[in-house]
Formats: C-alpha cells, structure tokens, sequence
C-alpha cells in the first residue's frame, strides 16, 4: 500500500516545483541574449571616414562596441568579416577592432580605382544561445587633394580678326568639359583659370584678360595689329580650390592667339621695295615708250614696265572672297590733253591708247595714277606714270665724219684695236648717230647707243668693228703686211633697220715695222784691178736691197775684214768700194773682203747681212774697154710703170777716160726702152703689159773712143699688177632647170677666166644670193644644198660671183635663172579644216548652204570634191566640180531635237587629177538652227523682297522664268538683266545675276527704312531674234529693330571629334530683336549639308559623318530672320543678322600606323658590339597628336642560352645588338616588329625584319676621292645609288654600310689619307637572307662605276668620282700572309713533331713514379 503513494507525492511534488524552477532560471539567464549587441546607443551601422593613400594598418574602427567576449578562456561570441571584397579589412577581434589592409596596393578613391566607400559586415555569433546578429561598417574613404588638373587638349586655338572691338570675347574653348579637368573630389576637384605671365611672350598677358576665372572665357584687352604682329602665345594656368592655398595643384596650357588680317590698310603698287626696314614702299614709278604716229591697235594694251599693278595691303584676309578688289584711275597729268590720248582700265590697269601721238606735239606724258578698293576703303595709293613718245624712224643714221684715216703697225698681234694717228696713241673712234633716236643740238654730247649696224664693203676678213655703242672702233682680225699692201681703203654704211647711211671711206695706213733683213744680189763677188788705177777710181758697185721703209730700209755698208792696210774704202750710203787715197797697188797680190750691209733701225731692232768680195791685182792695161760694174743687172718692173721713168744706170767706167757711148745690141724689138747714148740711162718709152709680154733680155754695149766694146745684160722682168677682171664664159647656159624636192641635184656649171699672173689670176666662185639653198664648188658647178619645193618658190635668181686672189680682188659677177621643176608631191588643202554653217529650220529642199573649196599648190592640178561617206547622201547634195553643198529636203529643228541632236557633221574630200597622192579632208558641220518660237515666261508678275542695312553682294531674292523652245537651245537659254531705263536708281543700288536671277545688292545699303524699291528685271533669251519679258520686284526697306542680331560676329565652338554621331549638338548660336520669333538657317560656308541649325533654337548639330583627315575645320554662314518674313517666304538680310561659325573636328584615333616597308633588312658582323644600332624601323600615322605616336617592340624567339639577341628602343624604333655574334657568320634572324600607336595604347601594325650576320670577307671597299665627311654627309644618296645597281641583279637587295674612314694603302695597309675615303659596304639578299658574296658584289659594281660616278657627282661635287672598288684590308693580309708561308712553316712543323716524340717518353716516366 506505500509504495503507490510514494510515487503519487513525487509526482504533485515534481509538477509544483517545476513552474518555480522556471521562473528562476529566466530571472537568471535572460544576460546571455545580451551578447552580440551593441553597447552603445545610435544608429545601427558603424559610420567612420578615412583619408585615400592612408597608410596600411591604419584603425578604420577604434572599438565595435559589441557585447560580449571574444576571446578564450570564456569566450561567449565569435566575430567574423563578411563583404570583405578585395580584403580592404582585417578584424582583431579581440579587441574588436578594424584595420585597413593595404598591403602592396593604394587605396585611392580618384579614378580608376574609384573606391569611395567600403562596406563590411561584422557577424557576431552568440555562443551562449547560438543567435547571430550582423553589424554594418560603412568605411567613407575621404578625398586628398593628390590629382592636378589636367587640361582636355594639348594646346587651344583661335584665331581673331584684328579689328575685334577690345572687349570682345574672343574665347570660350573650356565651355563643355574641354577645358581643365581634376578628378579629385569637391573642391579639390573644382577648376578656376588664370593668366599667367609667359617670359617667351611678355605682351600676351596684357592683350587678353578673364572674364570669368569659372569659365576660362577671354577677353580682349588690347587692339590687334596683324601687320605688327599675327600670333600671341597666352599661358593660362588651371587651378583646384582645395581650401587652404598652399594645397593647391595647378596646371598650364598654351592658347595660340593668331591675329587674321582685316581690312584696315589701303592698296600698296608692286613691285614694293621697303625703306630703311620699315614698313613702307619706296615710291614707284612706271614708264613705257611708243612710236610716235602709231594706230592704236598695234601696240594696244601698251606693256608698262614694270606691269601696272596694285594690291591690298592685308594680303591675307580671310575667307578669299571678302578681300578687296582694286580699281585704278588716272588722277591727273601733264600736259592736260593726256585724256585725250590715253586711258587705263579700272579693273586689269591695262594702259590703252585712243589714238596716235605726234612727238611734234608731245615729247612725253606724266600722269599721276590712283589706286582705291572696290569698297570704298579711304586709303588710296598714287604712283607716276611717264609715257614717253618715240620718233618715228623716218631719218636715216649719219656718220660724224665723212672719211676717216687709221694707223696699224705691221706687227701687230691680231685684236690690236686701229688708231687715230701715227704714233698709235688714241683709237680711231667712228662715231655714228641716229635722230630717231636722239636729236642733238650743235655742241650736244650724244648719250643713247643708236643701235645700228655698221658693215664693211671690203677687207672684212682682215678688220671688223665693234657692234655697240655711240662709239664704233676697228680691229684687226688678221695680220697686215705692209711689204706687201701699205694702205686699205674700204666703206663704211650704217643701218638702223629700215634706212641706211651715206657710206664713209676709211683709209688705213700700214706703219712699217723693220721685218726685212738687206740681202746682196749674190753671196760673193769677184773683181780685177790694176796697179796703175787711181786713188778714188770705183772697184765695185754694191747694192744690197731692204724692203723696208724710213731708216728700216735705209742701208749702210761697212768693210768688217780682209784689208788690214785699208787700201780699199767704201762709200757707207752707195756701197761703191773705191782704191783708198794713198794707195799703190802691189801685182800679184789678192783680197777678200768682208762687207757688212745693215739697215739705220734702232740698235735692238737692226738687222744686217754680209757679203764676200775677191779682189785681184794685175799689171796695168792701157787698152782696157769701159767696165760695167755688173755683168748682169736683174731688174722687176711693174706693168703699171708710167714711161719715161728711169729704170737703171749702167754707167760704165773707163780707166783712160775716154768718151763712152751706150747702145741696145739687141732684146728690143719694139723699142719699149730707151737708152741714153752718152750717160747710160735705160729709160721706158712705152707701156708694159705683162699678159703680152712678161719678160727683157736687153744686151747693152759700152764703146770707148779707140773703139774698145764691153757688153753687160739687162734682165727685166714685168711683174703683173692686177688689171684684169675675172671674165665668165658667155658659152654656158645662164637659164637653168632643176626637179623640186631633190637636194644635191646638179643644176649648171658656170666658168671664168683671169689673164692675170699668180694669185692675181687664180679665180673663185661664190653666191650672193640664195646661198643657203644652193652650193658652187671652186670649179663652177652648181648644186641645191637643200630639197627645193616649187610650191613655195619657183624661180630663183643666183647672182654668182667670180674673184681673182689678189689681196684687193677684182670681182666680176653673173646673173643666173634656175627653174624648179614641179613634181606632184601635194594634196590638195582646203581653205579651212572646218566649216561650220547654221541653216534655219525649214528651209526649202535645194538650198545651197555652203561653197567648199580646196587648193592644189601643183601646177595643172583639176580639183574635185566628194563626200567621205555615203551617210550626207540622205540629206545633202555636193557638186563635185564647184564644191556646191545645198540641202535635199527641208528640215525641221523640233523633230532633229527629239531623235538626235540637230547637228551634222560630216566629212568632205577633195582629190586632183592624178588621184596619187592623199585626199585633202575637211570636216562640215552643219546645225539646223531653232527660230525662235516663244518669250521667256516669269513664274510671278511681282516678286518682293526685304532687306536691311546690308553689305554689297548681300542676296535678297529671285526671279525665275522659264522658256518653251526645246531644252538646251539658245533659244531656251533664259538670263536676266535689269531694266535700266525703267528703274534707273534702283538699278544704282542693286543687280541681278545674270544666270542665277539672284537679286543682289549692288553697294553696302544704307537706306532709310520703310523704303520700298521697284526693280524691273528683264529675262531675255539667246535664240534669233531675242525675245525677252519683263517683271517687277519690289524690295522693301525694314526697321533695324525688326531685324534679329547676333550675339556675336563669329562663334567658335569647342572642337567636335570625328567619331561624333549624325545628331551630335556642337553648340548654340544665339539672335534676338524685339518682339519677334528668330528663325535661324544656314546660308552658306563650307559646312553646308554637314551641319544642320535647329530653326528656332539655334543649336547647330551633325548631319554627316566627320572624318578629321579629310576635313579638319569648317565655316557655316548663318543667318537670323523673323519668323513672319520666313513665312511670308521672304529674307531680310542685313549686317546685323549673318554671323559665321567655325567648326573644328577633333582627331581621334582611327587609322593603324603604317610601315614605309613590309620588309625591313639590315645586318650586323660579327664583332658588333652589344647595344650597337643595326637599323632603324619607321611607321607613319596619318592621324595626329599622339594618336600619330608610335611605339614599337620585337616578337623574337630568344637564343638557346635565353637571351633575346636585338632590342629595340620602344619610341624611336631603333634596332640594336643585344648579344655578340662571334663564329655566326651566314647566321641570320628573322623576326618581326609591332607599332602601337598613341604610344603603345591603340591601334598596332605589323612588319618582318631581316638581320644577317657578315663579316669582313663579305664586303667591299669603295675608295672615294673625296674626304670621309663628305661621304658621310651624303651618305644615304651614295647607298641609294650603289643599291640600285645591285638590285638589278638582285631583286630587293639591301647595301649596308659598315663603316667610313680614310683611305687606307700601303703593302700592309698600314697609311691613311684623310683626303679620300674608304667606304666599307655589303649587301643582303632577301631570298637567301645571307649577304651576297663578296665576287658577286664586286662584279655587280665594278662594271658599272662610270655609270654611278655620273650619279654621284652632283652630291659629291665636280670631279668626284668612285677611284676603285677593291676587297677589305683583312682578305689583302690573309693572302699576302699565305703568299708569304714558304720553307719556315715546314721546318717549324718539323721541330713542333721532334718535341712531341721526345716528351712523350718523359711523360710516360712522369707518370710510372707518380703511381709507386
């Protein structure tokens, strides 16, 4: 019974207690819920900021400030990290604290890293009760001011007119982000601009200033002078706001300001020659001379020298078209009635005379011309002009004096220049003078050259005369002998090229100079005397003769030897030696005696002979006969000796005394001489002619009173004078004939005959006239030297002379007629090669429209005519005799238009007779010509228009009209003018464009407004007749309120890139006016088409594509009109309401860099040093800035030891060595090359490269004359030569030099000239990629040296020249070296074997004691 009620008092016991135990333990256990909160109060997440670049390890968090215990013993929550991207956080969780992690990193919160933010969770788990809280820890990462601004573009632009108003603002290129940007944050970030002061440029920073340091807008501070000055260089400088001053980063940029010309300078006339450095024009003045009395039109536009010609002194405005044109006037002049006679056109300065000018009236014109712009610019130029009349050539050259007389001397040297007077002081000055050109008062002193031409009648192959200037001289072409002609007497004529002068005689004497030695008649003399001769009796006559003049010819005779007792004396003047007084002459007894004959020259010139004399002495002979002193006399005599003259003296002596008497024995038939009985005189009696007689042999007696005779011989000879004129053979033919076209052909043969002796006979042929088409040869025949055409000439008249060769020859000439013969050798020619006739439409069949005609130039020659086809047949007719075209059937110009033009063109032929040679051709063109049928037609009866104050050539509207006669007719051609008549003013103001209809305005409009104009303009057409109609157009003038104005004059928008799309807005323009809706277009500029204008914003955006290298800037003229007169369909344009754009494209990097090759080949041998440059590797970029930047790098495998055997320098695109390449020759690497351009970052390309490894055994040495600087200076011409004669033989070889030095020689090459130069070179060949061998170099070059020597000079200079092309220095050693080896190398073989054997045995013991 117990035991159930045990268990029932546990079990109320258990079920009371339990509720108690339950709310202790909660009482007791709720602090373990606690643990992973946070201790203190606030927002839930962590917020804590840190600075960028803080140092790794920094405490980001000091104290999470979660409850609980973290750490052993007693650890009742756990901490972990979670969205710890990239780790940035490390947790001691110990202390609960956050770290910054930035080992080998930066934390930098600027782009590209960007990290503004770091956001981590701290998970906290309860490790009592097993909850898990998370806690946020936003980590803001605080800015540091650690970036500098940066500009957007390298340099800035822009270009402003100088007569910008000072004020303006003439930039806004930092407008939309292209200027100064700072990634940094904040203020940090935050740009302002300054100016900053440029020491290259000092007056740059006072010509702008800011107007706002936010926007970097400028200004203009200063006016612009573009002739001072075109381009200012602007430093602007970029700064952040970080707050405190020394923080601040800056940067600077460069704005290039160019000053364009404006209009602010007259005319200047050209050419202009600076004064003294400054900036003006020496004053010019302009002249030109014209003939008196002549028509205008020979010599309209008259050439002034220099040309008439003016420019605008801002030569560079911009565009083109707005630059001035220039007008020129003549202001005034003198004498007044210059109007008269002269006018200058306005526009080309072209100098017209209107009539002729009489130099009676006015010798000369001085004009003062003017020359102004087109648009009335207030600053003209003047110049003077000087017109000059020049006399008509109606008087002939004189001469100042009417003979002249001259004096050579016989030696002199041909040049000698002739004299005035004897003693050859002062050249002969022939002085001749024109009228026309210069008239002359008594006492004047002659100052123009007159220009003439003076010629010689004679004796021109032995002096000449100057051709120029007022005073003429002669010289002497030739040497003169006056031995043989003492005096030329010859004429002088002048002529200025119409009329000739009266003819002068010059008369020039010979002076003698002493050229002749005396000469004896014999060489020895033989002579008796007798013993009972007197003192003083004659022995013998010497004579010894001298052809000289004056003392020159004047002989003395002396006895040098052979008579030491002076018994004989000589007379010094006659040369008769005579017994001396004193004398007793011994028999028996002989002499010889020297005779010396001397003429009286100056010592130095004198000249003498010598001459022997045998005397003999007999007993005395008192019967002796008379003695002539001569056995024989020899005499010349002239045929020209007048009679009577006294030829000789034969005076004989007698030693007793006795009375002698002369007698002719005989030789004297016709008693031409006459000798005096008693004295011995041989007289002429009768005249000489030596053609009938040429030579006397008179033997004269001497009898004395016992009746002793003695003969003595006269031996005459006549000499000839030269009296006879060439006479030609009246036997021959003087008509000739000769066949055309045959040159060489024989045509006669003329003959004269001269009875005169020596030269004086000799006769020689020559042409006057028509020499260059015929030939004579020295025995008369006739020849034609050229082919002859009869159609041209066909008869010629040969003057045909025939001379003697005397040295003043006589001259007879003969008068031929030659005949040319025809031949057919010419087609016939039409009258013109094309014939053109226009036919009215409709004409009736059998209407003659045209006469053709042909010439034959054969004689005998029936032309006749025909068509070359049978297509005219169907519409026309020819007459082939009369060369008659007429029409067959009428033809209507509307139905030719439809179906083909209504032209026709055909061709004729005409033929001769023979029909041997070509047809002549012809082309016929005929045009059927359209009546014309209908009037022009305007599309409106009124047009009106609208316009404003506006500048010349502003466009207002157009009229149209249209025309009904068939399309591209003359008739259909519609153009405009304006009705004058009808709208006189305002045909002042404005014009219409002839072809266009544009109505222009005519000047720069200034009118009142509301003013309306009435133009009429007439549309007229081209066909016959002209038919036109007429329109009116109103053009009203509007108040300048209702006219929108630009903001500005010129808008330049920031440059827009290339890679912008259609659409892409570039910037906003910007009118307005007064209660009225702008509507804005573009109206011109080279950007039509590219850019579009929103009509009512004015926001200009892209219409095309832009390419930068095609097109890097644009210009749009825009223009601002009120709405309501867009919609009226009318245009106001005025000054105020145009304004320009300028458009700059932006590079941007599109195009890949492009290699000059595909292959690049060099070599290295094989002691290159490392690092040594082998060749240089170029790309080109068409784009620019740094997109056009290269940077290169090598894809090559390395050597098997690992190292890459070239590099290259990563900008400049130079290979280099890397390894050294002993023991690789015929090696070679093949690799390639990658250029990146805008330095390594865009656009690659790729190229071979080909490097072979040589050494000196395969190159040759070209020894230049030239020093090795030179060379070097040229040395990528000479390779360039040498390599392209290499390449024809080796396609795409390569020459490379190795190296430039002195030429080297000696036996061991061992001497250097520094004068001449050694070129060491080889080649490569890109198929082997080995170096060609050194033969095949040496024959590829060697052959060809004096072809590549004519290629070198004009870089090396005259006379240089490759000397010889030998192999290099070593190869030379090598060989002299093996021819060197000999017996020495053998013995030394010898003994090395003899070593060998005999320390082997003492190795052997060596080793056997090494092993005991």
């Amino acid at each position: 019974m117990g035991g159930p009620w045990l268990w029932i008092w546990l079990g109320t016991g258990i079920s009371v207690l339990s509720p108690l135990s339950l709310v202790w333990a909660q009482n007791t256990e709720d602090w373990q819920y606690e643990e992973c909160k946070l201790s203190r109060s606030g927002p839930p997440a962590t917020i804590v900021t840190i600075d960028e670049e803080s140092p790794n390890g920094t405490i980001l968090v000091e104290n999470m400030q979660i409850n609980g215990r973290a750490q052993d013993p007693d650890r009742t929550i756990s901490l972990t990290l979670l969205d710890n991207y990239d780790h940035w956080v490390i947790m001691d969780s110990a202390l609960q604290r956050l770290y910054l992690n930035s080992t080998g990193r930066i934390l930098d919160r600027d782009p590209p890293s960007m990290i503004t933010t770091i956001v981590v969770q701290v998970q906290c788990t309860n490790e009592l009760v097993g909850t898990v809280i998370l806690h946020e820890v936003r980590i803001v990462v605080r800015d540091r001011n650690d970036n500098t601004p940066k500009f957007r573009q390298p340099r800035y632009y822009v270009a402003i007119n100088e007569l910008t108003p000072v004020g303006t603002t003439i930039f806004t290129g930092f407008f939309m982000n292209n200027g100064a940007s700072d990634i940094d944050d904040g203020p940090n970030g935050q740009i302002e601009y300054g100016i900053q002061y440029n020491p290259n440029d000092p007056v740059s920073n006072r010509t702008v200033r800011l107007a706002s340091t936010l926007t970097g807008n400028l200004v203009l501070a200063e006016r612009l002078n573009y002739e001072e000055r075109t381009r200012y260089l602007v430093i602007i400088q970029a700064n952040d706001r970080a707050p405190y001053q020394y923080n601040r980063r800056t940067a600077t940029t460069t704005l290039t300001l160019d000053v364009l010309d404006g209009d602010d300078l007259g005319p200047m006339f050209l050419p202009c020659v600076l004064v003294n450095h400054t900036r003006d024009c020496s004053p010019i003045t302009y002249r030109v001379a014209i003939p008196e009395l002549t028509v205008p039109s020979a010599l309209n536009p008259l050439e002034v020298e220099p040309p008439i010609k003016a420019v605008d002194q801002d030569r560079n405005i911009q565009p083109p078209s707005d630059r001035p044109g220039i007008l020129y006037y003549i202001l005034v002049g003198h004498p007044a009635a210059w109007g008269e006679y002269f006018s200058l056109n306005s526009t080309t300065a072209e100098l017209l005379l209107l009539k002729p000018v009489s130099r009676d009236l006015f010798h000369t014109f001085t004009l003062v011309i003017k020359a102004e712009q087109d648009n009335g610019h207030p600053l003209p130029a003047f110049s003077d002009l000087i017109i000059e009349i020049l006399d008509e050539n109606n008087q002939a050259p004189y001469f100042l004096q009417t003979t002249y007389q001259g004096y050579v001397n016989e030696a002199a040297p041909v040049g000698t220049t002739i004299s005035s007077s004897a003693n050859l002081s002062t050249p002969l000055n022939i002085v001749v003078l024109d009228n026309d050109i210069e008239e002359l008062e008594p006492g004047d002193i002659p100052t123009k050259d007159p220009q003439v031409f003076i010629t010689l009648d004679g004796y021109t192959a032995i002096f000449t005369i100057t051709r120029e200037g007022i005073t003429r001289y002669l010289t002497l072409l030739k040497p003169v002998d006056r031995e043989t002609q003492m005096t030329y007497t010859f004429t002088l004529i002048a002529f200025d090229g119409v009329q000739y002068s009266q003819s002068v005689t010059v008369n020039i004497l010979v002076l003698d100079a002493n050229d002749n030695t005396p000469t004896f008649s014999q060489v020895s003399y033989s002579v008796e005397v007798f013993t009972n001769m007197q003192p003083g009796e004659t022995v013998l006559q010497l004579t010894a003769r001298d052809a000289d003049a004056g003392l020159n010819g004047l002989v003395t005779y002396a006895i040098l030897a052979g008579d030491p007792d002076g018994d004989f004396a000589i007379n010094n003047f006659t040369g008769r030696i005579t017994i001396a007084p004193g004398v007793t002459l011994v028999v028996g007894r002989s002499y010889a005696l020297t005779v010396r004959a001397s003429d009286n020259a100056p010592p130095v010139e004198r000249r003498s002979s010598i001459t022997t004399v045998y005397i003999e002495v007999l007993p005395p002979n008192n019967q002796s006969p008379p003695r002539f002193p001569l056995k024989i006399y020899n005499l010349e005599i002239s045929e020209a000796m007048r009679t009577g003259a006294i030829l000789v003296n034969l005076q004989a002596t007698d030693r007793e005394l006795d009375p002698i008497r002369y007698h002719i024995q005989s030789g004297d038939d016709h008693k031409v001489f006459n000798l005096t009985e008693t004295i011995g005189l041989l007289l002429l009696a009768k005249p000489l002619d030596r053609e009938t007689t040429d030579q006397y042999f008179l033997i004269v007696t001497a009898t004395d009173h016992p009746g002793s005779t003695s003969t003595t011989t006269v031996s005459i000879v006549v000499t000839d004078v030269n009296d006879n004129d060439p006479t030609f053979d009246p036997t021959l033919p003087r008509n000739l004939t000769v066949m055309e076209e045959r040159a060489g052909a024989f045509v006669g043969r003329v003959k004269a005959t001269d009875p005169d002796a020596g030269r004086n006979g000799e006769v020689y042929y020559r042409l006057l006239t028509h020499a260059k088409l015929f030939n004579i040869t020295a025995n008369g025949s006739i020849y034609t030297a050229v082919a002859l055409d009869r159609e041209r000439v066909g008869l010629y008249e040969l003057v045909v002379e025939a001379s003697d060769g005397a040295v003043d020859p006589r001259r007879t000439t003969l008068v031929l007629q030659v005949e040319i013969i025809d031949i057919n050798d010419n087609s016939p020619v039409f009258s013109q090669p094309v014939y053109n006739v226009n036919v009215p439409e409709n004409s009736p069949a059998g209407t003659v429209i045209l006469q053709i005609s042909a010439f034959d130039a054969d004689e005998d020659s029936n032309v006749t005519y025909r068509f070359s086809t049978e297509e005219p047949l169907e519409l026309f007719s020819l007459d082939r005799l009369t060369g008659v075209i007429s029409i067959l059937q009428s033809l209507d110009f509307e139905d030719l238009s439809e179906e083909e033009d209504a032209i026709f063109t055909f061709q004729v032929e005409a033929l001769d007779h023979e029909g041997i040679l070509p047809p002549g051709v012809a082309t016929v063109i005929v045009r059927i010509k359209d009546m014309n049928d209908y009037s022009p037609v305007f599309t409106q009866d009124l047009y009106r228009g609208m316009v404003a104050h506006a500048e010349k050539g502003t466009y207002i509207a157009r009229v149209l009209a249209t025309d009904q006669d068939p399309p591209n007719t003359n008739a259909s051609r519609v153009r405009y003018r304006v009705d004058h008549e009808l709208s006189p003013y305002s045909g002042s103001i404005f014009e219409v464009e002839e072809d266009t209809g544009r109505i222009l305005t005519k000047v720069n409009l200034n009118e009142e407004p509301n003013a309306i104009f009435k133009l009429y303009v007439i549309a007229y057409d081209d066909g016959e007749p002209v038919k036109m109609n007429t329109t009116l157009v109103e053009i009203t003038v509007l108040q300048p309120s209702r006219i929108p104005i630009f903001t500005q004059e010129e808008y330049r928008f920031p440059p827009v890139s290339e890679y912008a799309p259609i659409g892409r807005a570039v910037g906003m323009i910007l009118a307005a006016a007064i209660n009225t809706t702008v509507f804005y277009s573009i109206v011109g500029g080279t950007g039509q088409g590219v850019f579009v204008v929103n009509n009512r914003t004015g926001i200009i955006y892209t219409a095309k594509l832009l390419d930068y290298e095609k097109v890097n800037t644009y210009m749009l003229r825009v223009q601002a009109d009120a709405l309501a007169v867009v919609l009226a369909n009318m245009r106001v344009p005025s000054k105020s309401n145009t304004a320009k754009v300028y458009i700059d494209v932006q590079d941007e990097n599109d195009h890949p860099p492009i290699f000059i090759r595909k292959l690049f080949i060099g070599g290295v041998t094989e002691d290159t040093k490392p690092f040594t440059s082998v060749l240089k590797i170029v790309a080109t970029d068409v784009d620019t800035g740094n997109y056009s930047k290269n940077a290169y790098h090598l894809i090559i495998l390395p050597t098997a030891d690992g190292q890459e055997p070239f590099v290259i320098e990563r900008y400049t695109g130079i290979i280099k060595s890397a390894i050294m390449y002993r023991n690789m020759r015929r090696s070679y690497f093949r690799f390639g090359v990658v250029a990146t351009d805008n330095y390594g970052k865009g656009h690659t390309s790729k190229a071979d490269v080909l490097v072979s490894v040589v050494n000196a055994l395969d190159m040759q040495v070209v020894v230049a004359n030239v020093p090795p600087s030179v060379i070097e200076e040229n040395r990528e011409q000479i390779i360039s030569i040498l390599e392209r004669y290499v390449q024809d033989q080796v396609p795409g070889a390569k020459v490379i030099v190795d190296s430039i030095g002195p030429r080297r020689h000696g036996d061991g090459y061992e001497l250097e000239d520094y004068s001449k130069a050694d070129l060491n070179i080889y080649a490569i060949d890109p198929l082997t990629n080995r170096s060609i061998s050194r033969q095949e170099l040496f024959k590829f070059l060697d052959g060809k040296v004096l072809d590549i020597n004519k290629e070198i000079q004009p870089y090396l200079g005259e006379g240089s020249r490759i000397m010889e092309i030998r192999q290099p220095d070593i190869v030379a050693s090598v060989k002299k070296a093996a021819q060197a080896v000999g017996y020495t190398e053998g013995a030394l073989l010898a003994l090395a074997i003899i070593i060998i054997l005999c320390c082997i045995p003492a190795i052997l013991i060596v080793m056997v004691s090494y092993k005991q």
